[in-house]
């Protein structure tokens, strides 16, 4: 369940990651400004909708179109849980990504017409490199904001505790587990190694804290 939580949020993060980039990128400037501003909108009411919402979406659409496309296993896997749990943490990376590139744009704008600079040329060699630290904080929240969530692994992982040896094997997070033995057991082992399990999540909070820290402690001696 260590392995699961940590494969899952990392596999997550790395599919989130990218497409976040590529939205903040398009809402300053890279695509048309309307549209640019319809989906910053967008981004932040996906923030107001409850988890369990996403999970049901993909209980409904997403596993369904696993099954029938590639034909493996029930749908409820790996693949199924990583895609849900990378569009509940792509909000909280595009508005990390937005702001630094917010406050990094409003410093080099001048600089950048005076050159003669294209958006795009802006974003490439002004904004993005000088946004180190965004980029760093943006990475550690969305891996924090997975590896805590609970409905999606519980709804779309299968919940089997095993190590998956493909991306259609189902997995169990030590947050799904500890929802699924609290809602049915509390006199076993198993109902004993919730408190392993919510010790690992504690410990991992910690690490994620201390890690951006000096992450972020370093890109400013960097600069």
């Amino acid at each position: 369940m260590i392995a699961g939580s940590f494969f899952l949020s990392i596999s997550a993060l790395i599919l989130a990651f990218p497409v976040s980039l590529g939205i903040c990128c398009f809402v300053h400037g890279m695509g048309a400004p309307r549209l640019g501003s319809y989906a910053l909108r967008l981004i932040k009411l996906m923030t107001s909708i409850p988890t369990v919402v996403y999970g049901f979406v993909g209980v409904f659409v997403l596993i369904p179109l696993i099954r029938d496309v590639f034909q493996h296993g029930s749908g409820f896997s790996w693949i199924a849980a990583t895609i849900g749990l990378a569009v509940l943490i792509l909000p909280t990376i595009v508005l990390m990504l937005h702001t630094q590139f917010s406050l990094i744009e409003s410093q080099v704008s001048l600089t950048a017409s005076a050159l003669g600079m294209t958006t795009a040329q802006r974003l490439l060699y002004l904004v993005i490199p000088a946004s180190r630290k965004g980029f760093i904080a943006a990475a550690v929240l969305g891996y924090g904001r997975a590896v805590g969530d609970t409905m999606i692994p519980l709804m779309l992982a299968g919940n089997a505790p095993q190590l998956p040896e493909s991306f259609f094997d189902s997995l169990r997070t030590m947050s799904a587990h500890i929802a699924l033995v609290v809602a049915a057991d509390t006199q076993s082992l198993a109902y004993l190694s919730l408190f392993a399990c919510g010790l690992f999540l504690f410990l991992n909070t910690i690490f994620v804290n201390v890690g951006l820290r000096i992450l972020m402690k370093g890109s400013e001696q960097g600069v």
